[in-house]
């Protein structure tokens, strides 16, 4: 996230373009990413990239998960575009992680009704919220929603890179690049 971030503020002292191929599956969590400063470089990359005034890019080719979408120029940073591949995956987190963790909270709730919950029944309600959750992060589901323009051949990738630069070069950016305040 550091060497990402001195990047971005790199591209945008000369003005080039950023273009992101995502196939992320987000920060890396644990107590020894985080003695080893991810929470302060994450933060330096999501400051140097909401601060960008260059034109911004984004290919979501496989995975896009949670933070890793985001400080990878996902939608929230308005790219000028966004396409993702027939094999991007765009959510909060993968089907399996968000099925467990919502299995856990419908077990809990069902217990506090006083129901009996056997493994077989939780295999059940884990493969129900698995398969629906996986519907939803397919890149045609995010298309319908707005959170890509549009999904592409890969083989057409460059093309697609191509038009967006040649139309970003005939608007300059409104505004200077201005970091703030970066603490090391």
């Amino acid at each position: 996230a550091d060497k990402a971030a001195r990047f971005i503020m790199n591209c945008n002292q000369k003005n080039i373009p950023l273009v992101f191929l995502q196939d992320v599956t987000g920060f890396m969590v644990g107590s020894r990413s985080e003695h080893g400063g991810i929470i302060k470089d994450g933060a330096k990359m999501v400051n140097a990239m909401s601060n960008s005034v260059v034109p911004k890019f984004t290919i979501v080719t496989g995975n896009s998960y949670g933070a890793g979408n985001y400080a990878m120029c996902g939608k929230a940073y308005d790219p000028r575009l966004i396409v993702g591949w027939p094999t991007a995956e765009i959510a909060v987190m993968g089907g399996s992680q968000a099925a467990k963790v919502l299995l856990q909270i419908e077990v809990a709730s069902m217990k506090a009704k006083g129901e009996e919950i056997t493994e077989e029944r939780k295999t059940e309600l884990f493969n129900k919220i698995k398969e629906r959750y996986d519907s939803q992060t397919s890149p045609y589901y995010a298309a319908s929603r707005l959170w890509v323009d549009a999904i592409i051949d890969p083989v057409d990738t460059r093309t697609w890179i191509s038009m967006g630069i040649e139309m970003a070069n005939r608007k300059k950016a409104e505004r200077a690049y201005n970091v703030g305040v970066i603490q090391s």
